[in-house]
């Protein structure tokens, strides 16, 4: 599987972005999606992730702001971020792992999220 991942770009505070993960290669319907973030100087973060059957998860500070979704049809999964906050900032990656998998083993490049105060 391979990842592409697009949509980032400056957006002001209290703005929206919406974030898209294009998949190639087959049974993209059987692979848990995962965004993660990094800023500047931070670790590593995990946002959300998206199981095969629909199950959601959230980084606590994203709920209710964030919503993670899979388009099985297209091979894409999106997240659709409101309510932007200048900790926000980073860049986002989407990750693919494999129904029973802990390990993604798949990773897009990343898209730069730039929320400005």
């Amino acid at each position: 599987v391979q990842l592409q991942a697009s949509g980032g770009g400056l957006v002001q505070a209290g703005g929206s972005l919406r974030l898209s993960c294009t998949a190639s290669g087959r049974f993209f319907s059987s692979y848990g999606i995962g965004w993660f973030r990094q800023a500047p100087g931070k670790e590593h973060e995990f946002v959300a992730h998206i199981r095969s059957g629909g199950s959601t998860y959230y980084l606590d500070s994203v709920k209710g702001r964030f919503t993670i979704s899979r388009d099985n049809a297209k091979n894409t999964a999106s997240l659709q971020m409101n309510s932007l906050k200048p900790e926000d900032t980073a860049v986002y990656y989407c990750a693919a792992r494999s129904t029973g998998s802990v390990e993604y083993a798949y990773w897009g490049q990343g898209t730069l999220v730039t929320v400005s105060s």
